[in-house]
């Protein structure tokens, strides 16, 4: 019942965000709405539910909306070419940092930022006919609108693929891995192979939400494509909707999106030093995230939320 709950609500808010370029409404706001959507509910396949929490999660996010520029800029390629090219990126660097894997905790976090610092200067290093130097790729004009609708249908397909996770022998398996890696590989789970598969679902849509953003921005470099931010509000909005859960972070990212900017309205020389306030505050009191602590005080309410 709650899977059919949660297919009519996603169906009806894909219609109702399909028809807003048709109002003439600024964007902006939502194709980023969208955007921390997609980025919060990848990171949280594998945070959520392996129990790995990549900081370096925007080496993905830079590395595909690279793939994508260069694609396009370099060799003339159409633009969905571009996003096959992302998406296959976002494959090859998570085979790459697969090693990584055999860390566990904050190590495994910390060698995760390193490593998207190191992909970071790589880029900037490289020659400009090849990936723009550090000063990047513009790719001409914009298309703001047919932009919005991709990342529409990205957020879409991220979400129902981590709606089958959650339900699915693969998703249980790594909850299992999650609470006791020990015991799950006594009872037969293969834990390299669910986490590699985690890993390169968690990857491929991050590398798909920067390609994108850069047809968005219709410019691409690596002080924006590979700034440190990108893992960290992604990572912010997934914990204060409840990693984990498939709701979680929609309504962490909407919750806290819509905090920012009234803050950043009323208070913008705060906003800052306020938002961290309110995370805090959170994190203090509601230590499993909004969905998660409402789980967690209210069990009744698991039959109904994710």
């Amino acid at each position: 019942m709650r899977t059919s709950i949660w297919f009519v609500f996603l169906a009806l808010s894909a219609v109702g965000l399909a028809l807003l370029p048709g109002y003439g409404v600024s964007l902006a706001f939502w194709f980023y709405l969208l955007l921390w959507i997609t980025l919060a509910s990848g990171l949280n396949i594998m945070a959520g539910f392996t129990g790995y929490l990549p900081f370096g999660y925007v080496a993905f996010y830079g590395v595909g909306a690279y793939a994508a520029a260069i694609a396009v800029k370099m060799y003339g390629m159409p633009f969905w070419v571009g996003f096959v090219a992302a998406a296959v990126a976002g494959i090859a660097l998570s085979l790459l940092f697969a090693r990584t894997m055999i860390l566990r905790g904050i190590y495994f976090s910390i060698v995760s930022l390193a490593l998207a610092v190191i992909c970071r200067l790589l880029i900037a290093s490289m020659p400009e006919d090849v990936a723009g130097g550090s000063y990047g790729i513009a790719l001409g004009a914009s298309d703001p609108v047919g932009a919005y609708y991709a990342m529409l249908i990205l957020m879409l397909a991220t979400l129902l693929i981590v709606t089958w996770l959650a339900q699915s022998r693969l998703g249980m398996a790594l909850r299992a891995i999650r609470d006791d890696p020990d015991t799950a590989e006594t009872i037969g789970i293969n834990i390299g192979t669910a986490r590699l598969k985690a890993w390169i679902l968690s990857a491929v849509i991050a590398s798909l939400t920067g390609a994108i953003e850069a047809w968005y921005t219709s410019i691409v470099d690596t002080e924006t494509a590979f700034n440190l931010l990108v893992s960290t509000k992604a990572v912010i909005f997934a914990v204060a909707g409840g990693l984990g859960t498939v709701i979680g972070p929609v309504v962490g990212t909407v919750v806290m999106l819509i905090v920012d900017d009234l803050i950043w309205q009323r208070f913008p020389i705060l906003n800052v030093f306020l938002l961290g306030l309110v995370i805090v505050l959170l994190m203090m009191f509601l230590p499993s995230g909004i969905v998660g602590s409402l789980i967690r005080y209210k069990p009744a309410l698991r039959r109904i939320l994710f």
